[in-house]
């Protein structure tokens, strides 16, 4: 099980639906216009299948923040959501994450951190992020192993990336 968490409105809905699509069609996949998505209230349930290769996606909504716990003890790895056009949300996401990453039951879990919207133009830089979330000392304080990424869940950008995370961190997975 890979948990998928982010603020309200950081993309996680149509992430999803890219990555099922680009499993679908396969590497070349035109992904074409992005669909219209509706903020999740609850959880979606999503299988991946790549080269015969499944894993499961559980999105949890943003507004569920305070009942995320409740779904990490059955984790393997954490895909954790960041919209880096919504300067406004930044910080509250960084404070989600060092709860995320401090949270017991996911102590060994693979976590990945991917920073999206990065197809508008009004987004801070990698650096300028790395730097406001600290992440080189996160990623150094942490006790798992934590990646980060700059993708598009609209245009595409980084999502072959992503998969290639999601199925290499899948391998080490027993379950």
């Amino acid at each position: 099980m890979c948990l998928l968490l982010g603020a309200a409105g950081v993309g996680k809905t149509l992430l999803l639906k890219r990555l099922q699509k680009l499993c679908q069609m396969g590497a070349q996949a035109d992904l074409g216009e992005a669909p219209v998505t509706l903020s999740t209230v609850g959880t979606n349930l999503t299988d991946l299948i790549l080269r015969k290769r499944k894993i499961t996606v559980r999105e949890l909504g943003g507004c569920m923040g305070p009942i995320w716990p409740k779904y990490f003890s059955d984790c393997r790895c954490v895909i954790f959501v960041v919209d880096c056009a919504n300067i406004v949300q930044i910080s509250s996401s960084c404070v989600q994450l060092l709860s995320v990453l401090s949270a017991e039951p996911l102590q060994s879990a693979a976590v990945l951190v991917l920073f999206n919207k990065r197809d508008l133009p009004c987004t801070m830089s990698l650096v300028e992020l790395k730097a406001l979330f600290r992440m080189d000392d996160v990623i150094k304080a942490a006790p798992q192993s934590v990646s980060t990424l700059e993708i598009s869940a609209r245009s595409g950008q980084g999502l072959q990336e992503l998969l290639s995370w999601l199925f290499s961190n899948r391998s080490h997975d027993t379950g």
